[in-house]
């Protein structure tokens, strides 16, 4: 058995694009149209992982996705946990759950999917402005 992707429906795909490439690194590893379908898959990959994957739908009719929560979420190791959520809130992403122990962070993506970030290896030891930052909605 072998893992190939997590699939995610979206509402904006230049939105979604524009978090999970340019804000949280991810790039995309493949992309397919279906118009019978009136859809597009665009598949994502973290640098160097590309066997783990993210599929983006997109349905070219609009629709509206709810509980994005309820959909569990999405998690990637991360090389420096404080450097990661510092290059995320820089570009305007809200940390949702800091990474106070110098090992978890949850963020949301723009369509409300959770994603979990873990430090790679052992935790970082607690630092500002982490270890005193509070919860900022739902994670």
């Amino acid at each position: 058995m072998k893992y190939l992707h997590t699939m995610v429906r979206v509402k904006d795909l230049e939105e979604s694009l524009d978090f999970y490439c340019n804000k949280f690194g991810l790039i995309e590893v493949g992309r397919k149209d279906v118009p019978e379908g009136r859809f597009t898959l665009v598949f994502l990959a973290a640098p160097g992982d590309e066997d783990a994957q993210v599929e983006l739908t997109y349905n070219w009719d609009p629709q509206e996705y709810e509980g994005g929560r309820n959909f569990g979420h999405l998690a990637y190791a991360v090389d420096d946990i404080y450097a990661h959520c510092q290059k995320l809130m820089d570009a305007g992403v809200t940390i949702n759950r800091p990474p106070r122990d110098g090992y978890m962070a949850f963020v949301r993506s723009p369509d409300g999917i959770s994603i979990e970030l873990l430090q790679k290896g052992e935790r970082l030891p607690p630092a500002e402005p982490w270890a005193s930052m509070p919860n900022t909605g739902e994670w």
